[in-house]
């Protein structure tokens, strides 16, 4: 088993409970890390036998593109892609930041985390 990562996604996007978060928009981070086994791509230096990063973020931005209310909901929604995508995928750590949430105050981000399958069972 390996991990791939991606840190530090950043995207503009429109999710959020309240109005104003659908119409203003705010700034949205990602971290990603998988697990899977990846022994043949170490072997055989061939794209199509690990998880292919490119694809990964085109999953990714579609999802994000695809307006929600809660953190959490698009956290699953991404994992469940990530999974269908990659079925060999053994665990998935997933951070979603939302940068200056509409809080009332000053608050530089709210997050979630998922993990899969701990978060699943």
């Amino acid at each position: 088993m390996g991990k791939v990562a991606l840190e530090g996604i950043e995207f503009h996007a429109y999710h959020g409970a309240y109005p104003e978060e659908s119409i203003l928009g705010n700034r949205f981070t990602l971290d990603l890390e998988l697990e899977t086994d990846f022994k043949a791509a170490m072997l055989q230096d061939e794209l199509s036998a690990t998880v292919d990063y490119s694809k990964l973020y085109q999953l990714i931005k579609a999802r994000m593109d695809v307006k929600v209310k809660l953190l959490e909901h698009l956290g699953h929604m991404i994992v469940s892609d990530i999974l269908e995508a990659y079925p060999q995928t053994k665990q998935v750590r997933l951070t979603l930041k939302k940068h200056g949430p509409a809080l009332g105050g000053l608050v530089k981000y709210s997050a979630v985390q998922i993990q899969y399958p701990e978060d699943y069972a």
